[in-house]
Order: structure tokens, then sequence, then C-alpha cells
């Protein structure tokens, strides 16, 4: 009982420190986006909370688990803004975070995945909302600061495979814990982020777009050219 114990202290100590690095390289990535938007130091403060609190906030919301331990937990908001202020200080731009902080960024999918699977899996909930709320955790975040720009979010595409990692490692989390080795979990959901997502933006993977495949049933291929009849101009598509 006391070693059990023993090993779920060290597991929840765990995610509360991928959770806390997660906040500091997120808010670090917020700051440079906000350096290519070219805000003043407020903007950079606020686009680096947002970047780096906002998956935690929707997950633990989610969880309906008691507040938010960004709300809670006083080493959040303090290491969010620590993130915000060194790219204020230090030039980073966004094309360079992409080219020189693969690594960092994929260890962040990591973290933040394992993390938000282990919380959920911790309230009680099963595997598949742990692996939502785990992808989540990684990817909210950042969406919620591009919308906040009035950008479309990064995570919808021509990213290598971000949200895909991410939903990944919640996975092997849960398939681990599940098995008993929680621990394990960690050391190869967070391995495995940074092989899968260097891999996937060294060679370009991307999942498709808009598939041009149409159904080729005859009532498909009649309101085709129903369709050209009305519209002369419309490429056919068959």
């Amino acid at each position: 009982m006391a070693g059990g114990m023993a090993v779920e202290a060290t597991i929840n100590q765990v995610t509360r420190y991928l959770d806390l690095a997660g906040v500091f390289a997120c808010a670090i990535l917020g700051g440079a986006v906000a350096r290519t938007e070219r805000l003043d130091l407020f903007g950079f403060l606020v686009v680096g909370v947002v970047s780096g609190l906002g998956g935690g906030v929707i997950r633990d919301t989610l969880l309906q688990h008691g507040t938010p331990v960004a709300l809670t937990d006083y080493a959040y908001l303090p290491t969010a803004l620590a993130g915000a202020l060194l790219s204020f200080v230090i030039s980073i731009s966004e094309s360079a975070w992409d080219r020189l902080f693969t690594a960092l960024d994929a260890a962040v999918i990591g973290f933040w995945a394992i993390a938000g699977a282990q919380k959920t899996l911790a309230v009680g909930l099963g595997w598949l909302p742990a692996i939502l709320l785990g992808t989540t955790t990684a990817v909210g975040g950042g969406a919620l600061r591009d919308v906040l720009l009035r950008r479309v979010p990064a995570v919808f595409g021509g990213n290598g495979l971000y949200a895909t990692v991410a939903a990944a490692v919640a996975a092997t989390m849960v398939i681990c814990t599940a098995l008993g080795a929680p621990l394990a979990g960690i050391v190869v959901g967070v391995v495995g982020a940074l092989l899968f997502r260097v891999a996937a933006v060294k060679f370009g993977w991307n999942l498709p777009s808009g598939l041009d495949w149409q159904p080729q049933s005859r009532l498909a291929a009649a309101w085709r050219k129903h369709r050209r009849r009305r519209n002369p101009r419309e490429e056919e598509g068959d």
C-alpha cells in the first residue's frame, strides 16, 4: 500500500513538472508569435500566458474536478510570464522557432499530452477521454493564441502532425497505465514525441487535405450531369 502511494505521488510530481515545462516553452513560442505580430510588452504577456496556460485551463475546465490548476498552483502564472518575458528580451521569431526549436516543441507535445492523459485517468475517466484531453492539453493553448490573433490555428494543417503526435503520446500513456507501468509511459511518450515530431518536420509528413474523390453511382452521375447543365462552366469531376 505504501509503495503504491509512493509511486502515485511520484507520478503526480513528475506530471506537474512536465506540465510546467510545457507552460514555459509554449509561453516562449507565444512570445515569438507576438514578435511576428509586432505587439508591445503587454501583448507579449497576454499572448504568452494564453499560449502557455490555455490548453491546461481547457482540460481542467472540461474535467470539472475543481478550479483549474493554473489558478490554484502559484507556479503556473509566473512560469508563463517568465517565458513571455524571455521571448520579449531575446529576439526569437516564429520562423526561427520552427527551425531551431523543433526538438523542444516536440518535447512539449509529449509533456502536455502525458500530463493531460494522466490527470484525466486520475479523476476516474476512461481511455477515450484521456486521449482526447491529452491531445487538447497539447494543442489547446496554441489554438487559442491563433484565434486571439485572428489566424487560422496552426494545428489545423501544415504543422508536421502536431495533433497526431499528441494523440499518439496520450494513447501510449493510457496503454502503459493500463499495463501498470505509468512511469514507462512517461519515458516512452516523451521519446516517441521527439522521434515522431522531428521525423514529421524533417520529411514533411502531413495529413491529407480535402480529397477530390466523388461517388461513382448512377445517382451521383445524374446529379453531376444536372449541375453541369445548370452551370456549364463547372469543371467535370468524373
